[in-house]
């Protein structure tokens, strides 16, 4: 399938309900209400064509910036195309999902996403925070910077009071990702949370909440110190 095929049979998948559900968690125009569950069948058709990956998050719509994180292979993508991807995501979801699915997977990710951090743009900084999250998920503990994740920690205990809406978020979710999968910052993180206690968002008209961090991590880690890493973040 080329580009018009597949934005033509993301249009078809389009519900005006599902828009105007997406719309009250932050979606922007151009998208279609397209949902995940039916975009898989999709995705497993165009898995792997790492060029329509990038030619349908050219488009700048949701749905199909969505999909593009579902095909891609980040890996494959160079820091000037991931960074493109940071800048020019859709909406909060791609933000916090679709650009740490790629970023997470490449050898620059956390040069990447401790750049992206430090970005006065909110979606930027959401995918900074969601990056360090998914690396931390994924990368076996040897492999992790972890003294500079723990100075990470200690960042988000000082700063996320005064953080936007999107960036309190992604980082309460960068502790309870360390805190459920890096074994030698698990105290760590606990006390970061315990420290933060309940962070408070504008989650607009919508019944979401903001996972309390301990008690995520605790019930994530099923009784055990640590939980066992993901192979990916992607859902």
């Amino acid at each position: 399938m080329n580009l018009t095929q597949v934005m033509s049979a993301l249009k078809a998948k389009g519900s005006e309900s599902t828009k105007r559900i997406l719309m009250k968690h932050g979606a922007k125009e151009p998208f279609f209400g397209v949902k995940v569950g039916d975009m898989k069948p999709l995705a497993k058709q165009l898995q792997g064509q790492q060029g329509l990956a990038l030619e349908l998050f050219a488009t700048g719509n949701g749905d199909a910036q969505y999909l593009a994180g579902m095909i891609a292979d980040g890996r494959q993508m160079t820091a000037r195309q991931l960074e493109g991807w940071a800048d020019t995501a859709a909406w909060d979801m791609i933000s916090g999902t679709t650009v740490p699915w790629v970023a997470s997977e490449n050898p620059e990710g956390f040069a990447l996403a401790v750049k992206w951090i430090e970005s006065k743009n909110e979606q930027v900084a959401r995918a900074g925070w969601s990056t360090l999250g998914a690396l931390a998920a994924t990368i076996p503990d040897a492999g992790l910077p972890v003294a500079r994740l723990g100075r990470l920690l200690e960042r988000v205990a000082r700063d996320l009071p005064k953080a936007s809406d999107g960036a309190r978020y992604s980082m309460n979710n960068f502790v309870i990702m360390v805190g459920t999968y890096v074994a030698p910052l698990g105290v760590q993180a606990i006390a970061t949370a315990r420290k933060l206690g309940r962070v408070e968002v504008d989650m607009g008209d919508t019944a979401c909440q903001v996972p309390d961090a301990e008690s995520y991590i605790l019930k994530s880690r099923r009784g055990a110190s640590v939980a066992p890493k993901r192979k990916t973040m992607r859902c």
